[in-house]
Formats: C-alpha cells, structure tokens, sequence
C-alpha cells in the first residue's frame, strides 16, 4: 500500500494533495461521538451478533449516524462496523477476537479453571488457556493509536500471560499444600482471585497507553494530540469492567452450586452436578458479557481541563474524546 493510502487509512490524519487540511475520520469513532448512548442502548448494542462487514455504505454516507434508525441498511451496516473493525487502525478484528467470539472461548477457560485441581496438569492448563486468550484479546482490542515498536507489546503480552498465570494459580496451591476445604477458600478467594487477577491483565498488557499517551479527539473526530492522562482513564475502566466480568462469572456458579448440591436430584444424579455448573457458568458469562462491555463507553469523554497543558492550549472545546478499548 502507498504512503498516500497509509493516511488515507489512518482516521484523524490529514490528506495528501488537494485535499491537504482536510481529516478522514474514522466512521466507528464518528458513530461513538454523535451517539450519546444510555446504559441500556449499549448493553442492547453489545447483544448484536457479530456479522461481516459492511463498510463502504458508512465510508460514503456523512449523516450515516443520524439515518441510522431510519435506513435499515445503515442500521445493519453499523452493527457489522462496530463488532468488525477496530477504531484506531480501521483494520479488521480477527475473528477469533471479536466480542462476539469472547462467550464461546472464554465459558470453557472459566468453567475448567474453577474445578477442583485433581492433578497438576488439570490445574495448570486450563489457568494457561484463560490467561492467554484474555491477554491476547486485550492487546488486540486495545487503543492503538499511539506507534511502538511490535516488539514492544509482544514483550508486554508475554509479561501479561505469565504473571497473571503465576498469580492465578495461588490460590490452587495453597488449597493442594495445606488441604483447606471450607467454602471460602475453596470457592470465595479463587473468583475473587479471578476478577483480580483478570484486570491486572488488562492493565499490564496495555500499559503501554500510559507511557506514550493514546490520542484525543474533538467532536468532529479530529486528533489533537495523545495524553498520557486519558490513557490512564481508558485502562482504569477497561480493567474495572474485565475485573467485574470474569470475577461475577466465576462466582456465581459457585454459588448456585452450593444450593444445588442440596437438593434431592443432585443426590440421586451425581453428574448432574457439573451440568448444572457449567450451565450456570453459561449464563452468568452471557448475562455479565454485555453489561461489562457496555458499563462505559466505546469512545469516553474526558475533560480538556484534566489533559496535559499542550493539549489544553490547542482548543477551545471544554470536553475531548478517547478510544477506551475493550
């Protein structure tokens, strides 16, 4: 690709030629923007299956977001855009890392990581699993709209995977070297652990946006520089609603379980027991999923007032706009 499609493709950048001064603004960054969303319409939004993208129907229409309840065809348009292709670079997600794939590989990795370890091997892998498909859909759902080296955030991503793995795994061998089988500690402080450690991943793999700052835009879309500042707000929520989402999924299969292993089936249905968990696991996960990813907003709202003095003094505009990631 050339160099003039390179900033053609880059949303916020100028354009070369005649059409030096004006901006290409990426349409998933414009739709965050115009759209100030409730709670509910983007716990609704994230609920949307993930389907292939259609994405030249937005590039060519300005006032796509303002005809979006109107032209169905937009509207369908906007749910593929917004579930396929990442704000920043405008690249396609991998599928594998979409929001949509989060459900189906995440409920083995947390059902499995929550069974009592019958072995080393049993305890381990799965731990190994959740941790490495966690830390590669942070990076890859992150903000990247600051430049580094790959090296870089591979040598973060492996720092991620294994320290969050090592802490993971605490908790589990307390339990194997001291044999403590009350329900606290066999249930309460693994998913405590587990929503814990979870946001420490999205924090480390992603610290990058705190030493080289993420850009800040106006409520056109255009950049105005990259802030350190918001890179610290986009990480605190990300890590608050990764923390929230893994720890309630695995804590409240526990729960249920305890109640459910009271009953008369369970006695009379021994492996009943996991059905019922890995079920609980199920719907835990895809009631918290939405509510996790839509607890803030794609593209957070920041005070001009907070951010870093250069950037203060190139607007006027009281309030500015990040990508907060997932």
């Amino acid at each position: 690709m050339s160099l003039e499609q390179e900033e053609e493709a880059q949303p916020g950048r100028l354009l070369g030629g005649s059409d030096a001064g004006a901006y290409f603004v990426e349409p998933n960054v414009r739709f965050w923007i115009n759209e100030r969303q409730s709670f509910i319409q983007r716990f609704l939004k994230w609920t949307e299956e993930s389907i292939e993208n259609l994405r030249q129907l937005l590039c060519t229409n300005e006032d796509a977001s303002r005809s979006a309840l109107e032209d169905q065809r937009i509207q369908e348009a906007w749910k593929r855009s917004l579930s396929t292709v990442h704000p920043d670079s405008s690249n396609l997600i991998p599928n594998l890392f979409r929001p949509a794939a989060f459900l189906p590989f995440m409920v083995p990795a947390v059902f499995f990581s929550m069974m009592p370890p019958k072995g080393i091997a049993s305890m381990i892998l799965p731990k190994v699993y959740l941790y490495a498909y966690l830390t590669a859909f942070s990076i890859i759902n992150g903000n990247r709209s600051y430049t580094c080296h790959p090296l870089e955030r591979s040598f973060l991503g492996v720092a991620a995977f294994a320290s969050s793995s090592f802490i993971g795994l605490i908790p589990n061998f307390i339990q194997m070297r001291f044999s403590l089988n009350t329900f606290f500690m066999k249930r309460i402080v693994p998913a405590a652990v587990h929503g814990q450690v979870s946001g420490m991943n999205v924090f480390t793999s992603r610290s990058l946006e705190t030493t080289k700052g993420i850009a800040v835009m106006d409520k056109e879309g255009h950049v105005l520089g990259h802030s350190k500042i918001a890179g610290q707000k986009a990480i605190r929520e990300t890590t608050v609603s990764r923390g929230v989402l893994l720890g309630t999924s695995a804590l409240i299969p526990e729960v249920f379980t305890v109640f459910f292993k009271r009953t008369p089936f369970s006695r009379t249905n021994a492996g009943s027991l996991w059905i019922w968990k890995l079920a609980c696991t199920v719907a835990s996960m895809g009631l918290m999923l939405p509510i996790s990813f839509s607890l803030f907003p794609q593209v957070g709202r920041i005070q001009c007032s907070q951010l870093e003095e250069d950037i203060q003094s190139l607007t006027e505009e009281t309030e500015l706009f990040y990508h907060r990631g997932l």
